[in-house]
Order: C-alpha cells, then structure tokens, then sequence
C-alpha cells in the first residue's frame, strides 16, 4: 500500500476512536508503525512542526519524576484521557491541553486531552496570542466566553477550547489523569470526582506579566515550557 492509502487509513481509525469506538491495542500499533513512515508533513502545519524541532529538551531530575507520572499513566491505558485543570480554565490549562493533543500525535500516542477550572472564565487572549506565534491556526466565535477553534493539522478536525468548569459536560466523568496544572486549584479542589489519578504538574502563572512590556515573552516561555515538557512525556512512550 502507498502511503497516501496508509494515510487515508490511519485518518478513518483515528476518527472511530474519536467518536467512541473502542480500537484494540494492537490495531493501533499496527496502524501507528505504518503512519510513523509517513512524511509529516503531508498533515501537521510546517511552521508547528519547525516549532517542536527547535525545542531543547532539557528538564532537571526533580521534575522528570513528575513527568515521569504522566508518562507511566499514559504508558498503562488503552484509551488514556487527561483532564488538565487550573482555578480559571484561561491560560496554563489551555496551554497543556492543547500541546498534550499535539505532541500525542506528533509521537503516534493514542489520548484525548481536555482541560477545566474550579470556575469558568475564558481562554487568556495573550495564551491564545502564544499559540498563534507557535504556528496554530485559531479562530473564535466572539463573545464573553468564546468557543477557539484551535487547528495544528490538515488531517485532524480542529479542537474546541473554551473555559469551563472541570466536571463539564464536554469533559470525562471517569477514567482520566486528573493534571493540576497550579496549585491554587490542587488546594481549592481536594477532590476531583471520577480521576484514575492526580498528577501536580504546576506551572508559574504568566498572567503576572499582563500589561507589562515583558507580557508576550512570558507567555511564550509559558508555552515553549509546557511544550517542551508535553515533548518529553510524549517522546517517552511506545506507541
């Protein structure tokens, strides 16, 4: 088979675990070996796929363990889903959200990835700014609460980011990595009903920058820092 037919396949099975079906381990590997051959650059934008090239992955040993957390979650479920979750749903979790999505498929790693708040405000313009300098196509349907659409691959439905609560209705009920992403919300939510697990994967917020001049360089250290941690975790894991 060409690997434009290989494509199309890895595409169709891609989609039926989107929406549900389960896919067997198995089929999975069979299907990532063959799209792994695939030049990325038939899907993935160029310019994100410049972006994770150029990230040095250098991170100490402390917070490798912490990592290494996620690694091993993933590592050990078939459909593995990851909840990451701040106070405001705004920036850090977005962030996470988004590159976890990316970097999973970036390495062949079958997840889905969401992210939530202890309440529901909206997704930081400056984080979405980060983004969009990092190479990802976004749009938004106005409003107080917009409804991103975030898109890093021609062969891939763009993902829908907005702030909410983490037990939304978009979000799993069971099953899941719960992934504090600040330690405000880990202290204020002692209990994250349905999680397999809790991870304390805590970021410095950039909101600390907001109105400053230094304001776009904090938040794209932000995002180059969850990137580069998300490339780690997910360049560790055997498809």
């Amino acid at each position: 088979m060409d690997m434009s037919g290989k494509f199309i396949i890895f595409c169709k099975i891609l989609k039926a675990w989107e929406v549900g079906l389960r896919v067997p381990k198995e089929i999975w590997s069979l299907v990532v070996s063959d799209f792994l051959s695939l030049p990325k650059s038939l899907s993935m934008y160029p310019r994100i796929k410049e972006y994770i090239e150029g990230l040095q992955v250098s991170i100490d040993d402390d917070r490798k363990k912490v990592l290494d957390e996620l690694v091993q979650y993933v590592s050990n479920q078939d459909q593995p889903k990851l909840n990451f979750i701040c106070t405001h749903n705004s920036r850090r979790s977005h962030l996470s959200q988004v590159w976890a999505q990316v970097m999973a498929h970036h390495h062949g790693v079958p997840v889905e990835t969401f992210s939530g708040g202890t309440e529901a405000t909206a997704f930081n313009p400056n984080a979405v700014a980060a983004l969009q300098r990092a190479g990802f196509a976004i749009k938004d349907d106005g409003g107080t609460n917009p409804n991103y659409e975030v898109s890093f691959d021609e062969a891939m439905e763009p993902m829908i980011c907005f702030s909410k609560e983490y037990d939304h209705d978009t979000n799993p009920k069971q099953s899941f990595a719960a992934v504090m992403t600040c330690s405000e919300a880990d202290s204020g939510c002692p209990v994250v009903f349905g999680a397999g697990t809790r991870i304390k994967l805590f970021y410095q917020d950039p909101k600390v920058s907001d109105g400053t001049p230094h304001e776009a360089k904090t938040y794209d250290e932000r995002c180059a820092q969850i990137a580069t941690e998300m490339k780690y975790v997910f360049s560790s894991i055997k498809a």
